[in-house]
């Protein structure tokens, strides 16, 4: 091959140059990323899982969108006692209480099966702000519309035409969503309430001792009085009342009450007496007692569960004879009433377990109490101001509800109705603008308040949802006492009670006549303002 055809197969040199300069730098950048890129972690031998103590956790990641998990594996409804696999228990040797619930005396141990309230890490301790990331309820602006009235005053009306609620010379009507209506006054230093048709309170200042205010109530219900204490608390603006027991057991009772039994005790249907009760065969679908207890835990779990239900039953049935009444005055409730029939979603033993740690909770905090007064009823100290003091409904480390009584909430700008016996887990801890928190529904015998939504609720609605469980617990504890060492239950110590150092009045019976009174003034303020809300134009805007 000649010359001139090899010239003719050479790169130029200037092109092969700019090739290799191309090259060079490419090598450059790539050592230069791997110097500056930081090594890769080793991965971790046990990776991470979420925390299951004995009380549910409550961090910013937890979405609390289902029914709350309060036990691990092993829980199951065959036995009604759930297994804690998983969870941690206090030691046998003592009795650590959770982070801000007094302290207790020594030597309560966790049953297997039953883990103690106390043993509970407390990780909420402190928080006194809305957890982010948690689900929200949404709006709590409501269909329907506003009626500005007459001489004063509003009204709220459903879009079906149902007054919802009356603001109105210094009275509140709340009428809920499945029927059941609410008022509310306040005249004379009187804080004035009644429910439904036949019964309410009259709430009046009492006593103060140790730095704290102290009121009483007088309920009426049915020809009925009882009397009871509240103490006042002061925060974020808005006065709270939390029940106060007017006496205490001995210290040894409550540490009987809280711990395990030596062996299960078979109770069963006949020995509560609730074979062929109405209720009980109406909310059949939704509770079951459990086959055995354990503990006294969940013998008295078994007992407010059953109250409860008592209730929603006698609400069921005095909201119908309502409806009837007023069918003619208005559209009628939808008053479903939360039945326990096959459409009943049961509860579960997670939920039924939450009870049983709230009622340890109280145990707790009542031995505490009842040993600190040294059981001659003497006033605990405290201090001199207690003002933004957290009232037991907002306390962090309190979660689970059973709701009392028929209840309106909102979720997502709806209203849903809860009833007696319905389960809620409140999520935030922060009163937002409405004096509302949002909650989980746990457990409920309604369909459009379902296990799992987040809906808002008062505060006041969640205090009092505390104060019942705390009077029914008492009235447990006294069944308790009255059947120990009968019925395989064990024989407890000294079941003798002590006055508190605030007893509750005697009561006042001139509160029938009020509360009648309060009732005929609704009647005709609710029939005025359904004349001014028809003819101000009817349906919704």
């Amino acid at each position: 091959m000649n010359s001139s055809n090899r010239g003719k197969n050479v790169l130029p040199k200037w092109f092969v140059l700019l090739v290799l300069l191309a090259v060079a730098a490419v090598a450059s950048a790539q050592k230069k990323e791997e110097k500056s890129a930081p090594a890769p972690k080793a991965q971790a031998s046990h990776p991470s899982a979420p925390v299951h103590a004995a009380a549910p956790s409550h961090t910013a990641a937890q979405t609390h969108s289902t029914t709350p998990t309060h036990t691990t594996t092993g829980h199951t409804a065959a036995t009604g006692h759930p297994a804690t696999t998983g969870r941690t228990s206090p030691a046998t040797t003592g009795h650590t209480p959770t982070t801000g619930r007094p302290s207790t005396t020594t030597g309560h141990a966790a049953t297997t099966g039953h883990p103690a309230t106390t043993g509970r890490p407390n990780i909420n301790a402190g928080r006194t702000t809305t957890t982010a990331g948690r689900p929200s309820a949404g709006s709590h602006t409501l269909p329907g519309r506003t009626v500005s009235l007459k001489g004063g005053g509003t009204a709220s009306v459903r879009p079906n035409g149902q007054i919802r609620s009356i603001n109105r010379n210094g009275m509140h009507i709340e009428n809920g969503i499945h029927g059941g209506r609410t008022v509310v006054s306040e005249r004379n230093g009187a804080r004035i309430v009644t429910t439904g048709r036949q019964g309410g309170y009259v709430q009046r200042a009492y006593v103060t001792r140790g730095g704290h205010s102290y009121y009483s109530r007088t309920y009426y219900s049915h020809g009925v009085y009882r009397t009871g204490v509240y103490r006042g608390y002061y925060y974020g603006g808005y006065h709270y009342y939390g029940y106060y027991p007017g006496y205490w057991y001995h210290p040894g009772f409550y540490g009987w009450a809280y711990n395990p039994w030596g062996a299960p005790v078979y109770w069963g249907i006949g020995a509560w007496g609730w074979g062929g009760a109405p209720w009980f065969g109406f909310y059949g679908g939704f509770f079951a007692p459990y086959p055995y207890y354990a503990g006294p835990a969940f013998w008295l779990t078994d007992y407010l569960i059953a109250a409860e239900l008592q209730s929603a039953y006698a609400a069921r049935a005095e909201a119908n004879a309502d409806a009837d009444a007023a069918a003619a005055a208005g559209p009628p409730p939808d008053n479903g009433g939360g039945g326990g029939g096959s459409g009943a979603v049961a509860l579960t033993p997670e939920v039924k377990q939450a009870i049983a740690d709230e009622v340890k909770a109280q145990l707790a905090a009542q031995q505490a109490q009842a040993a600190q007064n040294g059981g001659s009823g003497a006033p605990a100290p405290a201090p001199a101001n207690t003002s933004g003091e957290v009232p037991p409904a907002l306390d962090p480390a309190r979660r689970t509800f059973v709701v009392d009584s028929d209840l309106t909430v909102v979720a997502n700008g709806q209203e849903c109705g809860l009833t007696a016996g319905d389960v809620i887990m409140r999520l935030t801890d922060t009163p937002d603008a409405d004096n509302m928190v949002n909650a989980s529904v746990s457990a409920s015998k309604k369909s459009d308040c379902a296990a799992g939504q987040t809906v808002a609720v008062k505060v006041d609605d969640l205090q009092e949802m505390q104060n019942h469980f705390a009077e029914q617990l008492n009235s447990g504890l006294g069944e308790l006492a009255k059947k120990q060492g009968t019925g395989g239950i064990p024989k407890a110590p000294d079941t003798s009670t002590t006055p508190s150092d605030v007893p509750p009045p005697p009561p006042d019976t001139t509160v029938a006549k009020t509360l009648q009174d309060q009732q005929a003034a609704a009647d005709q303020t609710e029939s005025q303002v359904k004349q001014e809300a028809a003819a101000s134009g009817g349906g919704a805007q």
